[in-house]
């Protein structure tokens, strides 16, 4: 057999392994999960009596809304996080001033470390209110994780590799595009998994600034004692929330690099 047969046996092996390994059975376990709770819920709702309040809000189209909404500000205030975050988490692994990285991590701590409500309450004082707001209100508040593990995918990339690449003509730019990143794409996105699950979770106050969501259902289900309305609001976020770090989780090991 030559080399070439070889190498495309390897590689042919090595693929089916990866998708053997992808699609395993315990890989579904949340999504049914999810179908489980959902089912139950809209039984449970079906075998009660709902009051006219109760019936306005416990409608499709008001349910998909919400959903929408709040699935909105989820992934723009995520897709915005990774943007800005990975670039200035490269940037602080190229700078050698720890001022800085110390400075440009403090902040981003203290816009993790404050509580999500104060957040969004401060911004709609000192700015307005409306979806705007709530989105750069969880840019904020999601900024950490992705910043903090960019810097440490890439700072844990093993120094000869980098030499190994530079030895071999490589520039900076294509030693950091074509070696560095891909190697950190793994702690990158767990940064991004956990930035998902923190902002489907924020968004839930959104509705204190008009913002929309699912928080909607959940205050107005409290404030009314309406608890079929808070407890379908409660369990939609929870669902949500799941089935986003199922799909990120997917989508973290599809990215791997082999042999990691």
């Amino acid at each position: 057999m030559t080399d070439t047969s070889l190498r495309t046996s390897s590689i042919s092996n090595a693929d089916g392994a990866d998708r053997e390994r992808f699609f395993t059975p315990r890989r579904f376990i949340t999504p049914l999960i999810v179908v489980v709770v959902l089912a139950v819920l809209v039984l449970w709702l079906s075998s009660m009596h709902l009051d006219s309040i109760e019936k306005r809000t416990l409608n499709i189209d008001y349910i998909i809304n919400r959903t929408r909404e709040h699935l909105g500000l989820s992934l723009v205030a995520s897709a915005l996080v990774a943007i800005f975050a990975i670039p200035t988490g490269v940037a602080l692994s190229r700078t050698r001033s720890r001022v800085v990285r110390g400075v440009v991590l403090g902040v981003a701590n203290v816009g993790q470390a404050t509580p999500a409500i104060g957040v969004i309450i401060l911004l709609a004082i000192v700015w307005q209110i409306g979806y705007t707001t709530a989105v750069v209100a969880l840019v904020i508040y999601s900024f950490l994780p992705v910043l903090r593990n960019t810097l440490i995918g890439l700072q844990q990339v093993d120094e000869n590799v980098r030499e190994s690449a530079r030895g071999m003509g490589m520039t900076p730019n294509q030693v950091l595009f074509r070696v560095e990143l891909p190697l950190a794409v793994p702690v990158i996105l767990a940064g991004l998994r956990t930035s998902l699950v923190f902002a489907v979770g924020v968004a839930t106050v959104a509705t204190f600034i008009n913002a929309g969501g699912l928080g909607d259902m959940i205050v107005n289900g409290l404030k009314l004692q309406r608890y079929p309305v808070l407890i379908t609001g409660a369990v939609l976020v929870a669902c949500i929330a799941l089935l986003i770090d199922w799909v990120a989780g997917l989508t973290e090991d599809r990215l791997r690099p082999r042999g990691t």
